[in-house]
């Protein structure tokens, strides 16, 4: 069955209510969401963050369709998740989704470019050629175009990710601590190359990071304890992110 046409009459590309979900049974059952209701604007940065154990990476998984909820439903582009089977649920991920992970998952054997094109080749999609030019020149990687992984600095794989995952125009990028493996610069360059997808191409972004650094590049910060949204504000410098994990700590 093909998925509906993506469209999200209210403006918010993902959307959640009365998440939960509940790992093992019993006395042992373990809540790592206790009722999570939240939705993300079109267009906007979104960092989550929040103590070990806080459910912060939970969330990511159940909002991207690579776990599900015990309870609850989400959406992306107005396509409700828990009514997919596990097959549309691939597709969607794969038509609609962006991922961005710490460890970068680059196919080894492939260089940089087809790499990047990977999503768009498993779809059996032609790139929008004019669409790559543009992200190749925005993450600066056209001279490692026909370099595999282990020719690249960390840095560069990142921004391999990156455009890998805007490659598709999904309609949402998670980013799963996606500076955690970085040095300094290489880690402002890729949290500016994802504050540059919001700003200039529209993307809508979604970070899970422990770094109130990375933080501050967004838009906005969810703070999670305890599998609740403890806090949902407006962007904040690193110092009042810290503030406020030390809050919650």
């Amino acid at each position: 069955m093909a998925l509906p046409e993506a469209e999200a009459p209210s403006g918010k590309i993902v959307e959640a209510h009365d998440l939960c979900r509940r790992y093992g049974e019993g006395e042992a059952a373990v809540d790592a969401l206790a009722g999570v209701t939240v939705d993300f604007p079109a267009g906007r940065f979104t960092a989550i963050m929040g103590p070990s154990g806080s459910g912060k990476s939970t969330l990511m998984h159940i909002l991207a369709g690579l776990d599900r909820p015990t309870s609850g439903t989400v959406s992306i582009a107005g396509v409700q998740l828990t009514d997919l089977s596990d097959r549309e649920l691939t597709q969607l991920r794969r038509d609609r989704v962006g991922f961005i992970f710490q460890t970068f998952n680059l196919l080894p054997v492939l260089n940089a470019e087809e790499n990047i094109l990977l999503p768009l080749s498993i779809a059996g999609r032609d790139p929008d050629r004019e669409w790559f030019d543009r992200l190749i020149d925005t993450v600066g990687i056209r001279d490692r175009l026909t370099h595999r992984p282990a020719e690249m600095s960390g840095g560069q794989q990142q921004r391999v990710a990156v455009a890998r995952a805007l490659v598709s125009r999904p309609s949402v990028v998670f980013a799963d601590e996606p500076s955690g493996n970085l040095d300094s610069k290489s880690s402002n360059d890729v949290l500016e190359l994802l504050r540059h997808a919001v700003d200039d191409f529209g993307q809508t972004v979604v970070m899970v990071t422990h770094d109130a650094h990375a933080a501050s590049f967004a838009d906005r910060l969810l703070l999670l304890a305890d599998g609740r949204i403890v806090h949902d504000g407006e962007a904040v410098t690193a110092e009042q992110a810290l503030d406020l994990m030390k809050s919650v700590g």
